[in-house]
């Protein structure tokens, strides 16, 4: 009789455990329109994308839409930018965004003074000469030293957020050679 109590109870917390909602559960994103449903306008704009599109998640395209809905705001300037970064973004494999997703969650769990510190070697890595960066992007130490030394300068070519200095990131010395960099919008919808 008690092994018949236990082992209803052991079947009922069974139940009840694979009943509850998941504590990160996830709402669906509804269906999003493939390429040729796009409008002429949404089609122009996101046209660097066009390739992937139809083969991207419905939340990621729900976020490319909610910038092509935005960008007739854009100053021309802003413009320019958003297509170079679809561009940019277009032209990564998907291990390279993939690894640009988990790098951008790591930078977005900083605190806020950490954020700060990123902030700031990106804006040293940034005031680098150009054959500085491509020195750094092969692995070897730029010419020029960087404005602040506290902790080496990740070039874009680690898939980081930019200028960001991660656990366990290699640093310019030891970054991959061969790797290729990239700019992320500011939003990061990829």
């Amino acid at each position: 009789m008690a092994g018949r109590l236990l082992g209803g109870l052991i079947l009922v917390c069974l139940i009840h455990t694979a009943s509850a909602a998941p504590p990160t559960a996830v709402l669906a994103t509804p269906p999003q329109p493939v390429w040729k449903e796009l409008n002429a306008s949404q089609r122009t704009i996101l046209a660097p994308l066009s390739g992937d599109w139809d083969k991207m998640e419905n939340f990621r395209r729900k976020k490319w839409l909610g910038i092509a809905g935005r960008y007739p705001q854009m100053n021309p300037a802003e413009q320019q930018r958003m297509q170079q970064r679809m561009r940019d973004w277009a032209a990564l494999t998907p291990d390279q965004r993939n690894k640009i997703r988990d790098n951008f969650k790591v930078y977005q769990q900083l605190p806020p003074e950490k954020k700060a510190l990123v902030e700031k070697k990106w804006q040293s890595y940034s005031n680098l000469p150009e054959e500085d960066k491509a020195r750094l992007k092969e692995g070897k130490k730029p010419l020029t030293k960087p404005a602040s030394t506290e902790s080496p300068v990740i070039p874009p070519s680690t898939g980081a957020p930019p200028g960001a200095v991660l656990p366990g990131a290699p640093t310019p010395a030891t970054s991959a050679p061969g790797s290729s960099g990239t700019n992320l919008p500011d939003s990061h919808p990829g």
